[in-house]
């Protein structure tokens, strides 16, 4: 648009030399017709980049460009160059100042004309009026249309920007749920072999019968863990069984128990549907719990509760009659991703020691 102006600036000015040069205009009119040009190339670009601050230049600018404007019509007899300055005029006065400043030049233009005829001047106002309103009004749209694009272009780098950070909180929630994945259910698999393991080092050399039975599982385990790498490689979120939530549970106290804690399973209440990703959470906190029972807890039993008799909410307890904690904390990978879990699908989970000895794992979720 500035460059549009510019050029009509330059074509309303050798406009006005053709006038003159054909006799029709005295040469003075190119006088002020030069300044003006002058000033609406060259001083509007230094003027529209002065600061906010420094908005008195715009008004002393559009006060010269104006009385030049006039200086040349007056002078040139109303000439069509003339006329075509006074057009620029008003467009830079739309692109420097507020609405009521150009609506005064606008509706000031018409005055030019007072030296001629009444009705010769009351056509040619009618005429510039009509001009100058054409004039503003097209640059004012062409100034709402870059705006337009201008802020769509800054909502689109914004939409970038947010499509950029959902991107990458996404990927940190796939690396913490794969992450999640690999601890809970590699981690509890290779545990039970390690334990396993152990059991026949120690009866190998009485009982080989026995100790052969105990590899046979280590065995069994260490298969489940390979498939577990698989699932975690290729990020599937179904939970490593296909048996209702109960009997997988059963199962894994089996485990828990061949590895040399006994471990018994309560249910209470109906059991009933749950959400996949409310039914993974229980089952792998069941799963870490047990796993810190054997390798940490020291303790001779353990107990899973599943709980099903709260109207609104399921809750699994791992209870174990072990050492408990001391120190008061949660600390763990495992105990992290235990309680991502639950909040993930919005539900909670504690972990405390108990007077009589032991610790209590539980998790509440919504069902």
């Amino acid at each position: 648009m500035k460059l549009a102006l510019a050029a009509l600036t330059v074509a309303a000015y050798l406009t006005l030399v053709v006038d003159v040069a054909g006799g029709a205009r005295p040469w003075i009119s190119l006088l002020s017709g030069t300044a003006f040009l002058l000033v609406a190339t060259v001083g509007f670009g230094w003027v529209e980049r002065r600061s906010n601050a420094d908005r008195w230049w715009r008004w002393a600018y559009v006060g010269v460009l104006y009385a030049l404007g006039g200086a040349v019509f007056g002078a040139s007899g109303a000439s069509v160059g003339a006329t075509l300055l006074l057009v620029v005029l008003v467009s830079q006065t739309v692109l420097l100042l507020p609405l009521a400043a150009v609506v005064v030049v606008v509706v000031t233009l018409p005055l030019f004309h007072m030296g001629m005829a009444w009705s010769a001047g009351l056509r040619e106002g009618l005429g510039l009026l009509a001009s100058a309103v054409f004039a503003a009004a097209v640059t004012k749209l062409l100034v709402r249309e870059q705006e337009a694009r201008a802020a769509l272009a800054e909502a689109n780098d914004q939409l970038r920007r947010y499509a950029r950070q959902a991107e990458h909180l996404a990927a940190v929630q796939e690396r913490n749920r794969v992450a999640r994945d690999i601890h809970d259910g590699l981690g509890h698999a290779l545990t039970v072999v390690q334990m396993q393991v152990k059991a026949a080092r120690a009866v190998l050399g009485a009982e080989p019968g026995r100790a052969d039975a105990v590899l046979a599982k280590a065995q069994d385990q260490a298969e489940e863990a390979l498939r577990e790498v698989r699932r975690s490689v290729s990020a599937l979120r179904d939970r490593p069984t296909s048996l209702p939530l109960p009997e997988a549970l059963r199962a894994l106290a089996a485990e828990t128990s061949a590895a040399g804690v006994p471990t018994e399973v309560d249910v209470s209440g109906a059991a009933r549907s749950l959400g996949a990703e409310a039914e993974e959470t229980l089952f792998r906190a069941a799963q870490e719990g047990l796993t810190n029972v054997r390798k940490h807890a020291r303790a001779t039993r353990a107990e899973l509760v599943l709980d099903y008799s709260w109207p609104a909410k399921v809750r699994i307890e791992v209870r174990d009659d072990g050492a408990g904690r001391t120190d008061g904390t949660e600390a763990g990978f495992g105990l992290v991703g235990v309680r991502e879990r639950a909040i993930g699908v919005g539900g909670r989970m504690t972990f405390e020691s108990v007077a009589a000895g032991g610790c209590i794992l539980r998790v509440e979720v919504p069902g």
